[in-house]
């Protein structure tokens, strides 16, 4: 019995060390975010546009695995602001997550919070973004998380990192952008650029001076960290003359794949090694849309950088006036390239995926069709037939409240701001990819949680709808990773389709992009106590109530019970 008691005393003490280690090389990073209106031209036109510390993108903040960051946000703009830590897990630290009245109140014009959180056991590039109104237009930028001190990536060692923030630019206020489609119903008014890290390039008009440039050098192998930090489209990357090798994506390492063409849904980041084997010379990087919605308008212009090579002798400043070589960019709504692209993800390793599912939940996600209410005039009724817009998870059009956050009435429990009573199946079963009828146009609105048992393991099917029309949703669960079994075409049919799900190496994500009418199937452990949102990353969608919120309840124990809230929390 001795030995034993020595042994588990052995084991717990070398435990300690070796955490304590772990935290000793952890840092506490602080920075400063500014939120406030700035001079910025684009397409020959200055806007005062609301930015962070007057950058666009904002500032890039690089960690490693392990570190805290502490973040205050100071809002000298006129908009209520928050700020999301895309993908990172928080665990324990729900009230540092940021999507407005989800888990804070929002930041009030001349308030201020910080955001306080670890970053655990994640690698590769997240981002950070406003989760407030269409802000995230163009308050976003860069989370690069290294590997701790004394580890390397699973792959060679770039000699050079570059991340790649592909945007969405309005010749407008954006908020003003979407408020308009508020009053009248309608669809906004689609992007004027995309942009890379915050430049259109060289084929808008009055842009080619401050085109993004790219270095790389003859025999180099340099990582792009590629971000899709648009607002609205899923958006095609290719490098002219170059492949790509994806070694991750969302802060997850991947088996590496050689690719000539990227295509990330909104709030998806992938990682890729690109190799200077080209003659010395300047090639197009270029940014354009993936539109899988039939008829809808979109945005059909091409954003660019230049991949430069430092011996192609600018000296001479021949390269100046080389135009650099073009890609050849996929068909607007090429799905069979983005089928080919996401089938080929996979983690880098086995893993464990969830079994013995506790939760087997089945959300639709799709467009709608309000009827126009009996007290509104025709233009406030402009979507198609004289209707409004709206979109909706399983027939339930998500309602945020306005007095509280969810997290702040679950945590105080405080009556009437939200019910438990999502449905974890749609409440009626049609053909959802089919012909439907009318009567299923218009979903009910609602504020309503779907409530997880800590540690249950959860696997949603996400069926897209023909309603209105088709498209590939990107689906992002805050607090969460999650495995991507499987994704079809057609209505998931648990008879043929469970035949095909990846239960060995499927890659971990944090938005999964939903195809075109078909279905995609991810699988969690609810590990992480708080209120969780799960939302289309197409921000028109989110406005239109494309979201449902899980409320992960607490364990047993400190280490499975969500922190208190922090003192500076902003109230409503």
């Amino acid at each position: 019995m001795e030995i034993f008691k020595n042994f588990s005393f052995i084991v717990i003490g070398s435990f300690l060390v070796i955490c304590s280690v772990l935290s000793a090389n952890a840092e506490v990073h602080r920075q400063r975010f500014v939120i406030e209106a700035t001079k910025v031209k684009r397409l020959c036109k200055t806007h005062n546009t609301i930015t962070v510390n007057g950058m666009l993108p904002g500032p890039t903040l690089e960690i490693k695995n392990g570190d805290t960051l502490e973040v205050l946000v100071v809002n000298k703009a006129r908009y209520n602001v928050t700020i999301h830590w895309h993908g990172v897990r928080q665990m324990r630290t729900g009230w540092a997550d940021g999507p407005e009245f989800v888990t804070q109140c929002p930041i009030r014009s001349g308030g201020s919070y910080t955001y306080r959180f670890t970053v655990q056991g994640q690698e590769g590039t997240l981002w950070w973004h406003a989760h407030s109104s269409w802000l995230r237009a163009t308050v976003y930028g860069a989370l690069i998380i290294r590997p701790r001190d004394g580890e390397s990536y699973p792959f060679p060692k770039p000699k050079r990192e570059t991340p790649i923030l592909l945007g969405e630019w309005w010749d407008a206020n954006p908020i003003d952008v979407v408020r308009e489609a508020t009053r009248t119903g309608a669809a906004p008014n689609v992007s004027d650029a995309y942009t890379i890290n915050g430049q259109p390039g060289d084929l808008y008009k009055c842009s080619s001076k401050e085109t993004t440039i790219v270095p790389i050098d003859y025999g180099e192998t340099n990582l792009l960290r590629v971000i899709n930090a648009a607002l609205n489209q899923p958006l095609f990357f290719k490098v002219a003359n170059h492949k790509l090798t994806v070694v991750g994506a969302d802060a997850s390492y991947t088996k590496p794949f050689t690719t000539s063409v990227l295509m990330l849904g909104p709030g998806q980041t992938t990682d890729v090694l690109i190799q200077g084997d080209q003659p010395p010379s300047r090639y197009y990087m270029a940014g354009r849309a993936y539109q899988s919605a039939q008829n809808a308008p979109f945005d059909n212009t091409t954003t660019t950088a230049i991949l430069e090579y430092k011996s192609a002798n600018c000296a001479a400043k021949n390269c100046k006036v080389t135009t650099p070589v073009m890609p050849s960019l996929p068909a607007y709504n090429d799905t069979n390239t983005v089928t080919a692209f996401s089938q080929s993800f996979r983690s880098r390793e086995k893993v464990e995926v969830p079994t013995d599912i506790d939760e087997s939940l089945f959300f639709t996600v799709g467009l709608g069709l309000n009827n126009c209410p009996p007290n509104f005039r025709k233009r406030r009724c402009q979507g198609p037939n004289g209707t409004r817009f709206t979109a909706s998870m399983n027939n339930v059009s998500f309602v945020l409240p306005r007095n509280f956050s969810l997290l702040q009435a679950h945590q105080q429990g405080i009556p009437g701001v939200f019910t438990t009573d999502f449905p974890g199946t749609p409440p009626l079963k049609f053909d959802y990819t089919g012909n439907v009828s009318r009567s299923l146009f218009q979903p009910v609105p609602g504020t309503k949680l779907y409530k997880l048992k800590y540690g249950s393991r959860v696997q949603i099917v996400i069926q897209d709808t023909s309603i209105v029309t088709p498209e590939n949703h990107p689906i992002h669960l805050h607090g969460y990773d999650f495995y991507i079994i499987a994704e079809g075409f057609g209505n998931f049919n648990p008879q043929r389709d469970t035949s095909k799900f990846n239960l060995v190496d499927p890659p971990l994500r944090n938005t999964v992009g939903v195809p075109v009418n078909g279905w995609a199937v991810i699988r969690f452990v609810a590990d992480n106590p708080g209120v969780w949102l799960m939302h289309c990353h197409l921000d028109v969608h989110i406005n239109w109530g494309l979201a449902m919120a899980f409320l992960v309840e607490n364990g047993v124990g400190e280490l499975q019970t969500i922190q208190p809230p922090p003192s500076d929390l902003p109230i409503c």
